[in-house]
């Protein structure tokens, strides 16, 4: 048996494999809640009810999306030019820290918007800071970007570590290793008053429309699939494949800042250790899932997140262990990646 490439696969085949792996998946999660002791069909429902069965459910869901539809349109952009962000973790921390830096610094006296724009610029800054120095030793030197991003992951998390023991530690905290609360002007107001949704969302769909935009109507775009297509191709038709690669971890390591941003601002309020339980890791999986399509992120995060917060309902309901939807989750990112495989190759013999 070997692989043959596709040149131009139908609709039905894009749709239904997909689907077919989403059925997969759902299979096996029946199999592993039955292992556990419980019933597929209530658990199912119970997850249900706990991620959109109230409207405080909902909003929670919706609060939970919003760090992952940055990430995810983080490792989406990369990825469409085959680029392997697999740092926005680390990109998403130097986000928080500059939010923290700004919002708690003098300039805390100026109104609120400019406050909040000026966070928000500064930390997407920061996070293609992070990012630029990966690529250009991928560009200059050969080196496999999955290596030092990833590795970065684990050098920002010690460089946040020392500096809420430290520098920026809150002396006010109760020897709890956080930093200072930002200022009241500093804070991204809630959508609905007395529920966590703020708008750090609103920005989450604003960027995923901007990226859209950015994918389907501008060169930028276009260069971008054409790299990821085929950077050989690419580089011989004119594009300047390497400043491709470089506008491309700008825009990746910014979106996934942002998501530190409207996580500090938004939610937290001050930076901590423990500020993302994996929102940059889970941020591929949201992006796989929504097979690197900017608007699709949009869904696929509030899919994901409705898991999560659904999960936990579920298992202060049944008692059924909630690292099922951990499971469940790399189960489908599996299946995705494979249906992806077989859109576009078929298996044959000889």
């Amino acid at each position: 048996m070997r692989l043959e490439p596709i040149d131009n696969p139908s609709l039905a085949r894009k749709i239904a494999l997909p689907a077919a792996a989403l059925a997969a998946t759902i299979i096996i999660g029946s199999l592993l809640v039955l292992a556990a002791g419980a019933n597929p069909f209530a658990t199912l429902g119970l997850i249900i009810k706990g991620a959109a069965g109230s409207k405080f459910a909902l909003l929670e869901t919706l609060n939970r999306a919003t760090p992952l539809i940055f990430t995810g349109l983080a490792v989406a952009v990369a990825f469409r030019a085959k680029l392997w962000n697999i740092g926005a973790e680390a990109q998403l921390y130097g986000g928080a820290i500059l939010t923290v830096v700004i919002g708690t610094s003098a300039l805390a006296a100026l109104p609120s918007i400019p406050h909040l724009l000026l966070m928000a610029v500064a930390a997407a800054l920061t996070g293609a800071m992070i990012l630029l120095g990966p690529v250009i030793l991928k560009t200059r030197f050969g080196v496999d970007e999955v290596v030092t991003t990833l590795l970065l992951n684990f050098i920002m998390l010690l460089f946040v570590s020392y500096l809420v023991e430290g520098p920026m530690k809150d002396p006010m905290g109760m020897g709890w290793p956080k930093s200072e609360r930002l200022a009241n002007e500093a804070r991204l107001p809630r959508i609905v008053t007395g529920l966590r949704l703020h708008w750090g969302f609103a920005l989450g769909l604003i960027a995923a429309m901007v990226v859209w935009i950015i994918q389907t109507r501008t060169t930028l775009g276009y260069e971008i699939r054409a790299v990821g297509h085929n950077p050989a191709a690419a580089k011989f038709a004119g594009i300047p494949v390497n400043m491709v690669l470089v506008k491309t971890a700008l825009l990746s390591g910014g979106l996934a800042a942002l998501a530190g941003y409207s996580e500090v601002a938004g939610l937290k309020g001050h930076l901590s250790l423990d500020l993302s339980p994996g929102f940059g890791y889970t941020g591929i999986i949201v992006a796989m899932l929504a097979l690197l399509h900017p608007l699709g992120v949009v869904i696929s995060a509030i899919f994901v997140a409705g898991i999560f917060v659904g999960a936990d309902s579920m298992s202060r309901a049944a008692d059924v262990p909630t690292y099922i939807a951990d499971m469940l989750l790399a189960i489908a990112l599996l299946f995705m990646v494979l249906a992806i495989l077989l859109t576009r190759v078929r298996l044959v013999r000889g």
